[in-house]
């Protein structure tokens, strides 16, 4: 951090310091998002940077070194793909619209009560990675039934957003990020307003 001296960090990869809570900014970094499909040799995990101001993010980055794909938001511009603007899914109902989901999740079983809700399901590796193929419109929708952190969504959160997206949490709620806590406790559902909204009821925890 020697360029922005001031700034906080926050990574899976370094220890946390609640230094970074009384910062302007801070970096939120993920330098290997799908650490068991890199191990796998499966090209689905990417590195994740976020830069955060207030509780939000205003710059996220996902790149996949061994595709090539470079994501980028920054503040309210549009979200890009390898310098090209990319949009969220138009589709509208869910039983038409491809959804992406956890490998773990998906061996663990608890993806079988849900297969009918779409017409298709991927697996994939990366939650980053996910947020990115959702922003580009690669697949429609992405939820995931299990807790998260920071570092795996802040990128992609924006990324998303600035595609003409949104993400939540199964609660319904956004993501504040830099808090106290970087867990994620209940899960998340992004995609394109009308498929998350026709979504979060299948999916919605009290």
């Amino acid at each position: 951090m020697r360029e922005f001296p001031g700034d906080g960090w926050l990574s899976e990869e370094t220890g946390d310091s609640a230094e970074r809570l009384s910062k302007k900014r801070v970096w939120v970094v993920d330098p290997l998002d799908g650490t068991r499909d890199f191990i796998a040799g499966r090209p689905e995990f990417v590195v994740s940077i976020a830069l955060v101001e207030d509780v939000k993010p205003v710059i996220g980055v996902i790149y996949n070194p061994v595709t090539g794909e470079l994501f980028t938001a920054i503040n309210d511009q549009p979200s890009q793909l390898n310098g090209s603007v990319i949009s969220c899914s138009t589709k509208q109902q869910l039983n038409e619209s491809t959804i992406y989901v956890s490998r773990s999740e998906t061996r663990a079983g608890l993806w079988k009560q849900y297969q009918d809700l779409f017409k298709k399901q991927i697996v994939c590796g990366s939650v980053a990675y996910k947020l990115a193929h959702i922003a580009a419109a690669h697949g429609d929708l992405f939820v995931s039934l299990k807790p998260k952190n920071d570092w795996d969504v802040c990128a992609g959160d924006l990324i998303v957003r600035n595609a003409g997206g949104i993400l939540i949490n199964r609660k319904s709620d956004t993501i504040r990020y830099n808090t106290a806590d970087p867990f994620i406790p209940h899960g998340l559902i992004a995609g394109p307003s009308q498929l998350v909204n026709k979504a979060l009821p299948c999916f919605k925890i009290s």
